[in-house]
């Protein structure tokens, strides 16, 4: 019994989790540098050096950096991203955001972080749908 259309169904099974992982990789890029824009924005200035210290990296935080604990889509598909802030001569990122017995709080990574989830969870549902779309060939 021959099947009308099986290859062409089989190669789109196969493009299907590079097309995927190509547009998860665009949104998490873009996710992540628009939420690292906002935790710049709120980041108190005196020297600079935490506001130049916010970053992000498809992979680990640096040494030292107050780091965010979630991970979007899995690590070992090399999607994860982790946004970060502090280390080096911003040590005091972690002070800052959550305050000492001397000093109270003035956060900025966690408070960007929440703004910018639920736009950053839609962006990664539109993500996979024109990834599985582009696979398609719809």
């Amino acid at each position: 019994m021959k099947i009308a259309g099986k290859q062409k169904f089989l190669a789109q099974i196969d493009a299907l989790p590079q097309a995927l992982r190509t547009e998860i990789r665009k949104a998490l890029e873009q996710s992540a540098e628009e939420t690292t824009d906002l935790m710049r924005r709120f980041a108190p200035v005196e020297s600079g050096a935490l506001r130049a210290s916010i970053g992000y990296s498809f992979g680990e935080a640096p040494k030292g950096a107050l780091s965010s604990a979630a991970r979007t889509v899995k690590a070992e598909a090399g999607l994860a991203v982790t946004l970060f802030a502090g280390g080096g001569k911003a040590f005091y990122a972690r002070f800052q955001e959550f305050g000492t017995q001397e000093m109270s709080a003035n956060p900025y990574f966690f408070p960007a972080y929440r703004l910018a989830r639920k736009r950053v969870r839609a962006r990664m549902a539109r993500a996979m749908r024109n990834g599985a779309k582009k696979a398609l060939g719809k």
